[in-house]
């Protein structure tokens, strides 16, 4: 019989004494990097920064992100869900690949044939990142550009 406060006690004092102060911060997209480029594919790496100032994680979730190449749709991030740690600053990874027959297109043949020339890509990050935390949930807005050198 004691069993039963003691127990609803306890669950008290550890969903209260845990903070949820916010939800973690997203700082942005850095060192965007291409990986590996031949003339079949570019893989690209990026790494999205968190901080995390709450005792309790969640999760995170990149599937409405997107790749533009020159502003051409290149790609969309496919990626697991990554656990959020507790009280730290963090970053997920990043990773795409894409064929390079996939970023030709008849209107940006120029744009891209002068990126190949001077080895130079514009690449944008567009879309959202999910967080999940006990039923609490909210998205990132992230759209980050920036220049990347190939070598073919």
């Amino acid at each position: 019989m004691l069993k039963r406060p003691v127990f609803i006690l306890l669950i008290f004092s550890l969903v209260f004494n845990c903070s949820v102060t916010e939800q973690p911060e997203f700082v942005g997209i850095e060192k965007i990097k291409v990986i590996n480029s031949d003339l079949k594919s570019i893989t690209l790496k990026a790494d999205a920064l968190f901080k995390n100032p709450n005792d309790i994680g969640g999760v995170l979730k990149t599937d409405d992100l997107r790749v533009y190449f020159n502003n051409t749709q290149a790609a969309t991030v496919v990626s697991d869900e990554f656990n959020v740690p507790s009280n730290q600053n963090f970053t997920i990874p990043l990773i795409v690949s894409v064929a390079t027959d996939s970023i030709i297109d008849k209107k940006n043949i120029s744009g891209l044939l002068g990126s190949l020339l001077s080895q130079k890509l514009s690449v944008q990050y567009k879309g959202e990142i999910k967080y999940n935390v006990l039923g609490y949930s909210s998205t990132y807005t992230v759209d980050e550009t920036q220049e990347v050198k190939i070598k073919l």
